[in-house]
């Protein structure tokens, strides 16, 4: 495999088993305790960013085990990282997945079509938190963050554009949680941008396990990939 295939494999997602027709459907079981707690969450109501720290208090008084995924999941597949469903509301409110990273395997540069709460279950996440840069026409990043186990962060649209890798020697895990049901949109991303300004020299953020600090989308042109959305 050359550099250039090998890398392309680590940025992207490999379907599953359980996706048909592009749409994911349910896999596994998700402990019947976390479902209700994250639905009384969802349904005291208020802003995509309140319902998402709601939702991320759930998650921190106990983050999953990596164990809720069998063994066969867990070892991932060096095609790219994996995107377990493991619940999805009937009333399309949220769903519930486990994403299985091999060292070097990363997403796009990307924002999402609802908020989101994600949880480290093992291993460590790198992530980039972008925003429209200034007069650019392109994007700049604004924070760096490395997210051991037990991290867990909470966001919604706007400011939502990031980036995520596994930079670690072992696989990583995590649980995200968002406020769509992927299996009948079939996923939870509904931009990934493609071009971004020059880095500009800046010192690192210091690391944190809670807090992400994002910025507001401001106009201007970017281009951009619409990714449909099945209804």
């Amino acid at each position: 495999m050359s550099a250039a295939t090998a890398s392309a494999a680590a940025r992207a997602v490999a379907l599953p088993g359980n996706v048909r027709d592009g749409l994911p459907s349910v896999v596994g079981d998700c402990p019947e305790f976390l479902v209700a707690s994250v639905r009384r969450a969802v349904r005291a109501g208020g802003g995509w960013q309140q319902v998402a720290d709601r939702v991320a208090g759930v998650l921190r008084q106990r983050v999953p085990a990596p164990s809720l995924l069998t063994d066969e999941q867990l070892a991932g597949d060096p095609a790219g990282y994996q995107v377990h469903l493991l619940h999805a509301e009937p009333d399309g409110s949220f769903s519930i997945t486990v994403m299985v990273w091999l060292p070097g395997q990363q997403t796009p540069v990307h924002d999402h079509l609802a908020w989101c709460v994600t949880a480290v279950m093992q291993g460590t996440e790198y992530e980039e938190i972008f925003a429209l840069a200034s007069g650019a026409g392109g994007l700049e990043v604004i924070a760096r963050n490395e997210n051991p186990a037990g991290t867990v962060s909470a966001f919604a649209p706007p400011g939502d554009i990031h980036r995520v890798r596994n930079t670690g020697a072992g696989t990583a895990v995590s649980m995200h949680v968002y406020g769509t049901d992927i299996s009948r949109v079939g996923s939870s991303v509904r931009r990934e941008y493609a071009v971004l300004s020059p880095a500009r020299p800046h010192q690192n953020p210091p690391k944190h396990t809670e807090a992400r600090p994002r910025a507001p989308l401001a106009g201007g042109l970017l281009h951009v990939r619409l990714l449909p959305s099945v209804r």
